[in-house]
């Protein structure tokens, strides 16, 4: 829908990446293959056929700095288009790190270039193992400065429809950097009404309101269901969730609104399925030192490993259990 959406007003979409016609995790399916013939057919190549401008779409080779730089290249040549990278997974990021540091973080710092381009990575503690949680969602906050990248973790379809959408429907061209959970995909809770991507908007912040709060949970991503789930199981209605959607540019002044509705003596929690040496912590730790907006501010996480995930997805969901249980008490 963001994609058909922009190509009737005239944006050209491309997207690459790993298995994008079909989508790795079968999630998309932007390209019918004629199965007696080899003829490939894009169905929103015609919607409009007249009217609209193209979208092109490429399965590209395992080779990411390949691929991620030549995408990163395009962006530049071409800033009206919506240009979007795919990993396989967000781990696979890794192999293109020097085009990160290099390009797409420092650019406009060292040489005025601005790209668009927009980096989809499939991230979250799922119980597939080390190789297949985390694109280091810690690295990319690192390098974050000078309004430099946007790194979000959309929650909804609406939420991440407009942020693809506003990627170039603003004037303004920063790279943006989505975790994209693989889960969510197939998620029952994880819907959006028509009406929400019709009439509404990016929001930084996804606020709650509970009365008589005695902790608030602050959390981004996939993690944010498994603790609605863990709420209705112990019918803790005294601790409320919010969740943090956009990570850079940090959003104070939408956070800051969020958290006032809740008196200074209520503790808040960062919850994160990373490790503690891993994922949003640091940042947002090195950030508030142990107070956030006046409240008390502390986290829940996975201990410290040099390791994203465990091999083992029955120590997984035991590590998961502990930590949904651990942010409730």
């Amino acid at each position: 829908l963001a994609v058909g959406t922009l190509l009737l007003d005239g944006t050209p979409v491309r997207l690459s990446g790993q298995d994008c016609e079909r989508g790795t995790f079968t999630h998309r399916h932007a390209v019918f293959n004629d199965t007696e013939s080899g003829a490939k057919y894009t169905p929103l190549n015609h919607i409009a056929p007249d009217q609209q401008a193209k979208f092109c779409v490429y399965n590209s080779l395992l080779s990411e700095a390949a691929v991620l730089g030549f995408d990163y290249g395009y962006s530049l040549d071409y800033p009206d288009m919506l240009c979007l990278w795919e990993a396989q997974f967000g781990d696979f990021v890794n192999v293109a790190q020097v085009y990160i540091d290099q390009f797409l973080a420092s650019a406009e710092v060292k040489w005025n270039r601005l790209s668009g381009l927009v980096l989809l990575l499939p991230h979250g503690l799922e119980g597939q193992g080390p190789e297949h949680s985390s694109a280091r969602l810690e690295r990319f906050l690192q390098l974050a400065a000078k309004d430099n990248l946007q790194v979000a973790y959309p929650t909804t379809p609406a939420q991440f429809f407009h942020l693809l959408r506003r990627q170039v429907k603003r004037k303004i061209r920063k790279p943006l950097v989505v975790m994209t959970p693989k889960s969510l995909l197939r998620h029952p809770e994880v819907v959006s009404a028509l009406e929400e991507l019709a009439e509404g908007r990016f929001q930084k912040v996804i606020p709650e309101r509970v009365k008589g709060a005695r902790k608030v949970l602050l959390t981004s991503g996939k993690v944010y269901y498994d603790l609605l789930q863990k709420r209705k199981e112990l019918q803790a209605e005294d601790v409320a969730i919010l969740r943090l959607e956009l990570l850079y540019p940090f959003p104070e002044a939408e956070l800051q609104e969020a958290l006032g509705a809740y008196p200074k003596k209520v503790p808040v929690v960062y919850v994160q399925e990373e490790p503690v040496n891993q994922g949003a912590w640091w940042y947002l730790s090195a950030r508030f030192c142990g107070e956030i907006y006046g409240h008390p501010f502390s986290v829940v996480a996975r201990p410290e490993s040099p390791s994203p995930a465990v091999g083992s997805s029955k120590v997984h969901k035991l590590e998961q259990e502990e930590l949904l249980e651990e942010a409730f008490k």
